[in-house]
């Protein structure tokens, strides 16, 4: 009987398109424990979170105890494949979902690594209460106690420089001070944060906190850029948290500010408008139809936009567009604007991007 053997060359383009056509998802783990390749079924399941898998050797990105690791690790001690069933897997901000799974040594010391998947991961809205998110609470709650430390020498570097501050430089002093105590009252909250305490809500008059991110960031990543207010001075007090709504509109304004300076032309500019929207409620996940929510205030900038492969995850944890970033700001921000019994959203296109909050007014 003939064998035909295809020329090297065709040889390994037939087996890189056997990997890719597979249809079940399928990566490749080098012998450093990267990944260095996924076929378009593993590109399906995972979609953003693959980008965050290659940023170093998977036992470091992968939640603490996952199983993958474990049979990777057997299969390069054994140099055999391992198969495993129903093993529960996590990737970040993904719900957990059930499958079967096999690891196999590779030629060049690396491992492929295929799943068979039998329970589908429950859908976008569970994604704050994923496991990933919850391990980087609890390692927030562990760092919290180092991030108060430098905070109190912070703030009393400053207080020192306040009391030897010119009269034109005081008020950048005591900025530092009173950015330093709500980063102090933060990381409090940060520690109770995997508790879902609800926010302290009082009436909050969301100009002066508008004012306040105005100034952080103009002497911060909006330096040098256009910072553009429409208010409306009408408008009734917010009913939340005031260091959470700075919070939330520092996260989006910096966010802005990083957009405006991608255009890279020197024509970027922000935007802050607030506006009373008559009749507005929140529907909840149950589709009763909650408290009011008529406060809006919108960010916005002319920035190259959202990617459209983005745009339906956005607000999940570990979704970004930075090269060094951990896709945390808007997930932490969704989740505030919740607890406030509020909604964002966003439009986005070339050129123009708004992230809208709405807000409930504070009772009478």
């Amino acid at each position: 009987m003939t064998k035909f053997i295809a020329p090297p060359s065709r040889l390994e383009a037939l087996r890189a398109n056997a990997f890719d056509l597979w249809p079940e998802p399928a990566i490749v783990i080098d012998a450093r424990g990267f990944l260095t390749a996924a076929n378009e079924a593993a590109e399906a399941l995972f979609g953003q979170w693959l980008s965050m898998l290659s940023r170093g050797p998977l036992k470091t990105v992968l939640p603490a105890g996952s199983p993958l690791v474990g049979l990777i690790e057997r299969s390069a001690i054994t140099l055999s494949a391992v198969r495993v069933r129903d093993i529960e897997v996590t990737f970040f901000s993904h719900a957990h979902f059930t499958a079967d799974a096999a690891a196999t040594p590779l030629p060049d010391g690396g491992t492929l690594l295929t799943l068979h998947v039998r329970s589908p991961a429950p859908g976008p809205e569970r994604a704050v209460d994923a496991p990933g998110l919850r391990s980087v609470v609890g390692l927030g709650q562990m760092l919290a106690h180092e991030v108060k430390n430098p905070l109190a020498g912070i703030r009393g570097a400053a207080q020192l420089l306040k009391g030897a501050a010119s009269a034109e430089d005081m008020p950048l002093a005591q900025l530092i001070v009173d950015e330093t105590d709500r980063i102090r009252r933060l990381v409090d909250r940060m520690e109770a944060f995997a508790d879902d305490v609800p926010p302290h809500r009082t009436a909050v008059n969301i100009h002066q906190v508008l004012d306040r991110v105005r100034a952080l960031a103009a002497n911060g990543v909006a330096d040098g850029l256009p910072l553009r207010e429409q208010y409306d001075p009408s408008l009734p007090p917010a009913w939340g948290e005031e260091d959470q709504l700075i919070q939330v509109f520092l996260n989006l304004t910096k966010n802005a500010a990083e957009a405006a300076h991608a255009r890279g032309d020197g024509r970027g500019e922000i935007g802050i408008s607030t506006a009373y929207r008559h009749g507005v409620k929140i529907r909840g996940r149950n589709g009763q139809v909650g408290q009011g929510a008529p406060l809006e205030v919108k960010v916005i900038d002319n920035g190259p936009g959202v990617p459209k492969r983005l745009r339906d995850h956005l607000f999940e944890p570990f979704v970004t567009t930075k090269a060094n970033g951990a896709g945390l700001g808007l997930a932490l921000v969704a989740k505030l604007v919740a607890a406030h019994g509020g909604l964002i959203d966003f439009e986005s296109e070339a050129g123009r991007t708004v992230f809208r909050v709405l807000l409930p007014a504070a009772p009478n």
